[in-house]
């Protein structure tokens, strides 16, 4: 017998031999028109992510029955679990962590794809595979992000009926991948950037509240900024609290208020 032949239709590819779909042209560019909307639509990264899981979890899921998405994120040898479309999902992927081993790790460790038709015969990672046998979850299918270096993510996609993820649907979740990786990387990268920003307004508050707790012991004891200094470094290693603590506290019992510091706009 010959090889299967494609059908296509205006809607979807059909293959006669799976009876799977592949989405066509037109639904992939669909797809990429929605992450460009939510990523212009969500000010929160958070929210992006976790809208982001949503939409893949929507994307991939068959016609039989909902597919659950994580999205897990590999920094300096850590795994968490950045987006998730249910708690669910969440607590799945973290099973993977407990276990130290599964696909998903594996998947973003190695950038390829891996697929588990049913995890009740599959041996590559026997105990997180009982364990997650025992929430009812059967077959997964674990697809990297590429994000760039210093970190490393793989898109979990679970269901809770066996061999969900034919050859159709791994074609599709490398392709939806790859196009979701920028959207991913942006916004990793404003995540980061935001939170540098947080602390470098952190560090700058508590340098505030130093400098003004100097000043007041210089005007109380009459001595330099070196010599005030080391007052307050005395004074926090003696109580072992922190030198910005030991400063706010004489900033507020002086004034009354804390220092406000102003940033130029």
């Amino acid at each position: 017998m010959g090889e299967s032949v494609s059908v296509e239709t205006d809607e979807e590819t059909l293959d006669p031999s799976s009876g799977e779909r592949t989405p066509d042209t037109a639904e992939r560019r669909s797809l990429m028109e929605e992450l460009q909307d939510l990523i212009l639509s969500t000010s929160d990264m958070q929210e992006f992510l976790n809208e982001l899981a949503v939409l893949s979890a929507r994307s991939l899921s068959g016609e039989e029955g909902d597919v659950l998405c994580g999205i897990t994120l590999l920094r300096r040898r850590r795994a968490a679990t950045v987006a998730y479309s249910t708690a669910e999902a969440k607590s799945l992927d973290e099973l993977q962590y407990d276990f130290q081993e599964g696909p998903c790790l594996s998947a973003a460790e190695e950038q390829q794809t891996i697929v588990v038709e049913d995890f009740r015969t599959d041996a590559r990672w026997p105990e997180y595979s009982n364990a997650v046998s025992s929430h009812g979850v059967r077959s997964i299918l674990s697809a990297p992000f590429t994000i760039g270096t210093g970190a490393r993510a793989a898109m979990n996609l679970y269901s809770h009926r066996p061999a969900t993820f034919r050859k159709e649907s791994v074609i599709f979740a490398e392709a939806y991948a790859h196009q979701v990786s920028k959207g991913l990387e942006l916004a990793l990268r404003m995540a980061r950037y935001s939170e540098e920003a947080r602390n470098r307004s952190r560090a700058m508050e508590s340098r505030t509240e130093i400098d003004v707790a100097v000043g007041i012991v210089m005007a109380q004891n009459r001595c330099s900024q070196a010599e005030a200094f080391e007052m307050l470094q005395r004074a926090s290693s003696t109580r072992n609290v922190k030198l910005r603590v030991v400063a706010a506290e004489i900033v507020q019992r002086v004034s009354g208020s804390s220092p406000t510091t102003h940033f130029d706009d």
